[in-house]
């Protein structure tokens, strides 16, 4: 277990790597015996330290969810992230891709919910009759610590990942809102063009199974410390496409067919 100013110590590097926009070495070349429990203690001092200035919570990403990625990085449960109001961007947005370091797109489904939602035994039913609407979304994923490391080659274990905040950098929403139970969820899927082109496509099913089952992980995940998912959060449920590589110049868009589209560019 790390010491209380080891963590706080490893939070402000990642603090001051998002301010600088210069990526830092992975914080496991420091403390290569970090552990899930102290990965998770740097997120919540650097997101309570973006909190201290202003920053307000809007939901909360869960990532990890394919069983494809839990394998490649040898674990066997999604984490997760905190949305903060600064990270959300519209449909048609032009993003700095500077303000960003190693920026990917995934796709994803956002669920957007009416009614808290609390507890070790919260069900897909819950979930659904809990959510307002779901919607498609686009996460920008970001890396303050290097995944790979340019001068020794080492590749970043995944509390470097939990501790990055899920590797969150901000959030597109857009498309047609649905009702949880107008259509069945796993079926959503999309296309993610780039500069017109095609490079990946994808259904909700691959999040677990159903795109629900993430939010259910992660409300199990909070109930020990008493926290649960408020009215009026957003929730990504985790992306069912691998992460693209953007840069500026670059066009988004992912076409999710009845449930539309979303656009952005990269300036």
């Amino acid at each position: 277990m790390l010491t209380e100013q080891q963590i706080k110590i490893a939070a402000e590097k990642l603090y001051q790597a998002e301010k600088d926009r210069v990526q830092i070495p992975a914080l496991t070349l420091d403390y290569p015996d970090m552990t899930m429990a102290d990965a998770y203690a740097v997120q919540k001092t650097w997101v309570d330290q973006k909190i201290a200035n202003g920053a307000k919570v809007k939901g909360y990403k869960i990532g990890l969810t394919s069983r494809a990625m839990q394998m490649a990085v040898n674990i066997d449960q999604p984490d997760y992230g905190v949305l903060l109001d600064d990270m959300f961007f519209a449909d048609g947005a032009e993003i700095k891709a500077s303000d960003f370091l190693d920026p990917r797109i995934e796709v994803e489904l956002a669920f957007v919910l009416k009614d808290r939602l609390e507890g070790d035994d919260v069900t897909i039913f819950d979930v659904l009759n809990a959510t307002d609407y779901v919607i498609p979304s686009l996460e920008l994923i970001a890396a303050r610590c290097h995944r790979t490391d340019p001068e020794t080659g080492y590749t970043r274990k995944v509390y470097d990942t939990i501790a990055d905040n899920a590797a969150n950098g901000g959030i597109i929403l857009g498309g047609r809102p649905i009702k949880p139970m107008d259509i069945d969820l796993r079926w959503a899927g999309a296309l993610l063009y780039l500069n017109g082109q095609i490079e990946e496509t994808g259904i909700a099913a691959g999040v677990l199974g159903h795109p629900a089952n993430g939010i259910c992980w992660v409300c199990k995940r909070f109930a020990p410390h008493g926290v649960a998912l408020e009215p009026g959060q957003v929730i990504l449920a985790g992306s069912f496409t691998r992460p693209v590589p953007v840069k500026a110049g670059d066009t988004v868009h992912a076409d999710y067919g009845p449930l539309g589209g979303i656009s952005v560019k990269f300036v």
